[in-house]
């Protein structure tokens, strides 16, 4: 399996690559897509990576793990393929951007060109078995992630970081703050959004006028 990443992600994270713990999930990941069904497709695993280049990144948006149906999973957390019924979450997160900016709800759930804007869609585990949520969590993954956090908080300056839930707020703490924008709120899933915890955060207007405050272009959301 090949650890394809943009040039930019490849001299922040090499040290990475050549630990005991990498090397070790790289096997098992190889191991798992051989003998089962995987998602996303191997191809899609570091498509985070390939199209927010680190030179390019604005915002950071942290998920769990990828979309575990048949099709479904892209590589981009909360992303989904083109012709696929948007998930719950993804329906959710579209209404606050609908009230929020006042935008036409947008027709396909493929978050790829909020990516290419400078977008970085990470999720905390980037691969899972079909139809076995959490199934390839706590094999090293994690520990992956977490250092891409902690890399662009220390290398980067005036990014947005939106953290969506209890999951992504832990996983995002040590983020410095008196560099970096941090927004936080309920998950987008229906259990937290049907409490309201989730609409009304506009989060997606509070990340364009920052970015606007820092004369960097807006996110079309």
């Amino acid at each position: 399996m090949q650890v394809k990443l943009h040039d930019s992600w490849h001299l922040l994270l090499q040290e990475e690559f050549e630990k005991k713990y990498f090397k070790e999930l790289i096997r098992f990941v190889k191991e798992e897509y051989q003998n089962r069904q995987c998602f996303p497709e191997e191809h899609l695993i570091f498509s985070a990576f390939e199209h927010c280049h680190l030179n390019d990144l604005k915002v950071v948006i942290i998920g769990q793990d990828p979309y575990h149906g048949l099709g479904q999973a892209n590589g981009l957390c909360f992303s989904v393929n083109d012709n696929v019924p948007l998930p719950p979450s993804l329906n959710n997160i579209f209404r606050e951007i609908e009230t929020d900016l006042q935008k036409q709800f947008p027709k396909s759930g493929n978050l790829e060109r909020w990516a290419d804007q400078g977008v970085l869609l990470l999720n905390a585990t980037l691969t899972v078995r079909e139809s076995e949520a959490g199934s390839h969590q706590k094999k090293g993954w994690e520990t992956f992630t977490d250092k891409v956090i902690q890399k662009i908080s220390e290398e980067k300056q005036d990014v947005v970081f939106l953290l969506w839930g209890g999951f992504a707020k832990k996983k995002g703490a040590k983020i410095d703050r008196s560099k970096h924008l941090v927004l936080e709120t309920g998950h987008p899933s229906p259990l937290s959004a049907n409490r309201g915890l989730w609409f009304g955060n506009k989060h997606f207007s509070q990340t364009n006028a920052f970015l606007k405050s820092k004369k960097k272009s807006e996110i079309v959301w």
